[in-house]
């Protein structure tokens, strides 16, 4: 009878849902090396290729298909195990800020509940000063928030989103009449940041819905009621960037960043299992 390697699995299994071996490498903390090869051994040894590879991209074979559901079984079956002795459930609190994930949440949530199903998620959605406010009060195990210039330059860079005059498909706009504005109530850096963009550029607009945050925000955007800045990974679907249509400034990307003090080896598991998902989501809408 054949024997696995967990960590060969587990390194497919990664990879298949990261789509690269990159980010699966982050997420297990070794080289993309030692996942390559980790995978080339499992695949000589079920005497079966499991994934196509090309220099733009890496996807399931047939094969591949039919082998990553029992392997993701396997991969929890043996993080039960491994944790049947632990001491006890470990509760992580998490706080996101909601300009870093939109509809890639669910992803995010399952890749980290598979790295370490012992785990109990405590994830608080919010603005980053709020989140950051959190941080700092010692209330949360982690932070994932837009940085802020004048304020913790610490933590772990996950990415650059990038942000863009968001709007549904058939708002209109006609100059000189003021652009429509949807923001988030003040203090918001990307408020500051759009209103900073639109007065320096010397375009009149006037605010016309103000939200609670970024899924309040995206809903009167989705309505046709305004334009709105919204990072294009949390942007509704649907939406468009109509910057360059309609001559509006460019606005400057954003750093999200990772901000934790925890030592323990199955949260600094999860944690790079977000910051690797997070990245692998870039781009996709």
């Amino acid at each position: 009878m054949k024997t696995l390697d967990i960590e060969a699995v587990q390194a497919f299994v990664l990879t298949a849902d990261l789509k690269s071996f990159t980010r699966a490498a982050e997420a297990m903390d070794t080289t993309q090396s030692a996942v390559s090869l980790k995978i080339k051994r499992l695949e000589d040894g079920l005497g079966r290729r499991l994934l196509e590879r090309t220099p733009r991209q890496v996807r399931l074979s047939a094969d591949g298909t039919a082998f990553l559901e029992p392997a993701r079984e396997l991969v929890a079956a043996h993080q039960g195990a491994v944790g049947a002795f632990g001491a006890g459930q470990r509760r992580l609190v998490i706080g996101v800020s909601h300009h870093a994930v939109g509809a890639d949440l669910p992803m995010l949530l399952r890749r980290m509940s598979e790295a370490e199903p012992g785990l109990v998620l405590e994830i608080r959605v919010a603005a980053s000063r709020d989140v950051l406010d959190a941080f700092d009060r010692g209330q949360l195990d982690a932070a994932v928030a837009l940085q802020h210039d004048s304020r913790r330059l610490d933590g772990e860079t996950l990415l650059s989103a990038s942000f863009g005059w968001m709007a549904a498909t058939d708002f209109e706009y006609h100059p000189p009449q003021p652009l429509r504005l949807a923001t988030q109530a003040e203090p918001c850096s990307v408020r500051h940041m759009a209103i900073g963009a639109l007065d320096e550029a010397g375009v009149a607009w006037t605010e016309v819905f103000v939200g609670g945050g970024v899924a309040t925000i995206g809903a009167a955007v989705s309505a046709g009621l305004a334009v709105a800045a919204l990072g294009h990974r949390v942007a509704p679907v649907g939406t468009v960037d109509v910057g360059a249509r309609y001559g509006l400034p460019p606005l400057p990307a954003r750093d999200v960043v990772l901000y934790s003090n925890l030592t323990d080896a199955r949260a600094r598991q999860a944690l790079r299992t977000l910051g690797a998902a997070l990245r692998s989501s870039v781009g996709a809408r």
